[in-house]
C-alpha cells in the first residue's frame, strides 16, 4: 500500500473546517463522514486511515459559504485547503467526490476516493431517518427501514439518490451491500453504541 500524506493534521484540518463553517450541522456532518471514513479505512487501507479520515472531515469545507455554486462545489476548498499545507493528493480526493457536479473534476479512482463518492449522501440519508425513529438511535436502524426511506423521493429530499447507485456501482457492491455496510460504519462510532438498549416494540 503506498502511504499517502494530507500535509495537514487532523487539529488543523478540524480548526480549518471551524473557520470556513459556522453551522454546528456542517461540521458534524464533516465529523460524521470523516469516522465512516475511518471505519472503512480500517477495512481497506489501514496504514492511510489518518488520510481517509482527513479527506472525509474537509469534504464540504467550502459547501456552506458557497452553497449557491454547486457546480463549484470543492474549487473553491482547494487553494483554502493548500495555503493551510495540504497536499495535492488531499484535494484530488476531495474534489473527486463532486465530479457529478463538474466533469472537470477527477472521478473516484482509488478505493477511497470511491467510498467517500457513495457514502457521503448516504450518511445524510441515514441521519435524516435516524432522528425521525422513536428511539434516536443508528443502533437499531436496519437496512430494510433506509430502502424504504431510500425510495422514498420526498423523504430528504435534498439527498442524491442517483449519486449513491453510482457510488454502488463503482465499488461493485449490490445496493443492499452498501447500505448495510454505511450503517455498519455510522454505528461503529455512534454515542450510544455501548449503552443502547433496544425500545420494545
Amino acid at each position: 500500500m503506498t502511504k499517502l500524506e494530507a500535509g495537514v493534521t487532523r487539529e488543523e484540518a478540524f480548526a480549518l473546517l471551524t473557520d470556513h463553517n459556522k453551522d454546528p450541522f456542517h461540521i458534524e456532518h464533516g465529523e460524521t463522514v470523516e469516522q465512516t471514513m475511518r471505519y472503512f479505512a480500517r477495512e481497506f487501507d489501514s496504514e492511510n486511515e489518518e488520510f481517509w479520515g482527513i479527506v472525509g472531515l474537509l469534504h464540504d469545507l467550502d459547501w456552506e459559504e458557497h452553497d449557491d455554486e454547486p457546480e463549484k462545489h470543492t474549487l473553491y476548498a482547494a487553494p483554502l485547503i493548500e495555503g493551510a499545507g495540504g497536499t495535492p493528493e488531499l484535494i484530488r480526493a476531495i474534489q473527486s467526490h463532486t465530479s457529478d457536479f463538474n466533469p472537470e473534476l477527477p472521478r473516484p479512482e482509488l478505493q477511497m476516493e470511491k467510498i467517500l463518492f457513495a457514502t457521503e449522501e448516504l450518511t445524510g440519508l441515514i441521519g435524516a431517518a435516524v432522528i425521525m425513529r422513536p428511539s434516536k438511535s443508528v443502533m437499531d436502524f436496519e437496512v430494510k427501514s433506509l430502502k424504504k426511506k431510500f425510495k422514498d423521493k420526498r423523504f430528504a429530499a435534498g439527498v442524491n439518490r442517483d449519486v449513491i447507485r453510482s457510488g454502488a456501482e463503482m465499488l461493485g457492491w449490490e445496493l443492499d451491500e452498501l447500505f448495510d455496510r454505511t450503517i455498519k460504519a455510522m454505528q461503529s462510532f455512534a454515542p450510544d453504541k455501548d449503552t443502547f438498549v433496544p425500545v420494545e416494540s
